[in-house]
């Protein structure tokens, strides 16, 4: 076998060990956004999403909920129009924006 088939054999059998684990994590995530949403303590995502594209109008790429100094706070990633990236931060009991910047 040649070093780089191996390489390429070895990279694929990491991601396959990682891929269990990703999967375990983002059904972690759901359930817990799911247990915050149905206490009240954050809005559904669909309200937070209306507030994003109020502000940024385009393809959402990416969600994701993190907790910040106490506060829970989504993270969305839009591509525009014009193929621009964005990343928007919302607070996610009231969908405020805290923060709108260029993946550029």
């Amino acid at each position: 076998m040649t070093p780089s088939r191996s390489f390429f054999l070895l990279a694929g059998m990491l991601i396959m060990l990682a891929m269990p684990w990703q999967i375990l994590q983002a059904d972690q995530d759901a359930d817990r956004a799911r247990m915050l949403k149905q206490r009240g303590d954050i809005l559904p995502l669909e309200q937070v999403i209306e507030s994003a594209m109020a502000v940024k109008p385009g393809q959402i790429l990416e969600t994701e909920l993190d907790e910040d100094d106490g506060r829970y706070v989504y993270e969305l990633e839009i591509l525009d129009e014009r193929g621009q990236v964005w990343e928007l931060e919302l607070d996610a009991s009231t969908a405020e924006l805290l923060e709108l910047e260029s993946e550029d």
